[in-house]
């Protein structure tokens, strides 16, 4: 598959990010999920020092990705909304999880620790739609008996760009809250009821740490890497639990992913005293039928090399790595579906 030079790729080879880099012929291009940028930028540091081979990654948001890779300008896309069978069968493309993680709320107030604040699904959803407009307000005050809260207008931060966190995040909060689901509703873009916009978890992240007073949604290994202060959210079992690996892990654990349906899966909300309720997977996306064939089968070497030897940096970014048994019906998968235009499987 050719490099568009239109496009301008959010460099990851070796790690770096705004480097420009010389893309060689062994080098595979995708773009989307900014959730998934923090480990797929060490995945690239590690399969490039095992292989020579690099990735050039555009963190650019889900919905950019399913974009691009539904155009054939980029090898694989990235998007932590998965799509439908009915939407994978129309556009030729398969489908399957890389890895799973958590969306954690993160909040800039003045005197509160990480994980001091708790709020239920039913409030975090007013406080977006605006019904909730200052932290001392009664309904958090009320999950928060003995703490201090201040008398400080709310600054609501969310994504502007197609996002799969924000279609986590949104998937969540119309679980959770029939107003949200009615007004606002679920998808990677969504229009705000209030506040202000960022653009990926990076923007979000920025406008938090900037704003007193404010709170938005990122991925975790955002909220660790910026040390932000996130909330305890309140989960289906009706616990508080904190945003940490056994939480997501739990969460996951509820899974069911079959092959037959394009890997189709959805993490919010799930059951278990101890599962993190705003969890989600990133899925890969490629044509069925490659034009580059060995564009296609690096692609897939890659992913396969992630597999196998990216575990351990995956669990160090919080992160929860494909169990063995189902990346085994993914490989499967691969032979099944993925095909040079001559008909000979990739994989």
């Amino acid at each position: 598959m050719n490099l568009s030079n239109s496009v301008r790729p959010l460099a990851i080879l070796l790690g770096l990010v705004g480097v420009i880099v010389h893309v060689h012929a062994e080098d595979i291009t995708g773009a989307g999920s900014t959730f998934v940028y923090p480990i797929c930028a060490k995945w690239a540091e590690g399969y490039k020092n095992a292989t020579q081979n690099g990735l050039n990654y555009q963190s650019i948001g889900s919905g950019g990705g399913i974009k691009q890779i539904k155009a054939k300008v980029v090898d694989f896309g990235a998007t932590d909304k998965p799509l439908t069978k009915e939407e994978l069968d129309k556009n030729g493309l398969a489908q399957w999880p890389i890895v799973m993680g958590g969306v954690v709320p993160v909040i800039n107030v003045a005197g509160i620790k990480p994980g001091q604040l708790k709020l239920d699904g039913m409030v975090l959803a007013d406080i977006y739609l605006g019904k909730i407009k200052r932290w001392n307000d009664g309904a958090i005050q009320a999950l928060n008996k003995g703490l201090t809260l201040p008398a400080k207008d709310i600054v609501v931060v969310s994504r502007t760009d197609g996002s799969g966190t924000t279609f986590i995040f949104t998937n969540y909060l119309s679980k959770v809250s029939a107003d949200w689901k009615s007004k606002v509703g679920s998808d990677t873009a969504v229009k705000w009821p209030t506040g202000i916009n960022g653009k990926g978890n990076e923007g979000v992240a920025s406008y938090v740490r900037q704003q007193e007073g404010s709170i938005g949604y990122v991925e975790y290994a955002y909220a660790m890497q910026n040390k932000m202060s996130f909330v305890a959210l309140k989960n289906h079992d009706g616990q508080f639990v904190m945003p940490e690996t056994k939480s997501f892990s739990a969460a996951a654990s509820n899974a069911q992913w079959k092959a037959e349906n394009g890997f189709y899966e959805i993490l919010t909300d799930e059951p278990g005293k101890t599962s993190w309720p705003i969890t989600g997977a990133t899925f890969i996306l490629m044509q069925k039928v490659q034009e580059n064939p060995e564009h296609g089968k690096t692609a897939l070497a890659f992913f396969d090399w992630a597999y196998k030897n990216g575990q351990s940096a995956a669990l160090s970014l919080d992160y929860i790595p494909m169990p063995d048994s189902v990346v085994k019906l993914i490989e499967g998968q691969w032979k099944v579906e993925l095909k040079a235009s001559g008909g000979k499987a990739l994989y």
